[in-house]
């Protein structure tokens, strides 16, 4: 029984002609998409939106962290005199140029003296001391990045504050900034340009 095909050169004209096709028709919905980006980033432009994203103040230094912890005798009490020896022993090189987050992650009482005796020998090396955690640390430094924000440049201005970033910002950081906001702009959401939530508007 004789198979019938239809020639090669028929074959490859129809592939050629849907494949036309498609190209065709992505190209006008690539066009499109693009068209209605240009129109979306116009509109904003024009509605005198400002968009302020917190995560570019969130600090970008190393931050060493000092455990008392590992100070002291059996993990519980603090020996003046074993204390005292150890920070002779102590590598300050591991925290030159770097902020020191120092906390004791132990549930045990520190007298205040021995805080004040790791700050006497970090002092020379790290570009910073504070009490707490890293993560306390980092907020803290976010915190005092957000209060240099130049409100000057958010006068009477319809300001969006980005959500739902990458790094976890948190709630500090949002008061901070619409208390920073809240007697200049002319607007404050929450969110993205395309889809905020309303905070504040002025009368």
């Amino acid at each position: 029984m004789k198979l019938l095909t239809p020639p090669l050169n028929a074959l490859f004209r129809k592939k050629f002609l849907l494949s036309k096709i498609f190209t065709n028709n992505f190209s006008r919905i690539n066009r499109n998409f693009t068209v209605m980006e240009e129109i979306f980033v116009n509109k904003v432009a024009e509605s005198g939106i400002v968009s302020l994203d917190l995560e570019t103040f969130y600090p970008k230094e190393d931050i060493a962290l000092f455990d008392m912890k590992d100070y002291l005798f059996m993990g519980l009490i603090l020996k003046e005199k074993d204390f005292r020896e150890s920070l002779k022993l102590l590598d300050t090189t591991v925290y030159a140029d770097k902020i020191v987050a120092v906390t004791c992650s132990a549930d045990a009482v520190i007298p205040m003296w021995a805080y004040m005796l790791v700050a006497s020998y970090l002092q020379p090396v790290a570009s910073e001391i504070a009490f707490g955690n890293q993560d306390e640390i980092k907020n803290m430094l976010l915190l005092k990045n957000i209060d240099q924000l130049p409100v000057d440049n958010f006068i009477d201005k319809r300001v969006v504050i980005k959500g739902c970033g990458e790094i976890p910002v948190g709630e500090a950081a949002y008061l901070k900034a619409t208390k920073l906001l809240r007697p200049i702009a002319k607007s404050i959401m929450y969110g993205e340009p395309c889809s905020t939530v309303p905070i504040y508007k002025k009368k």
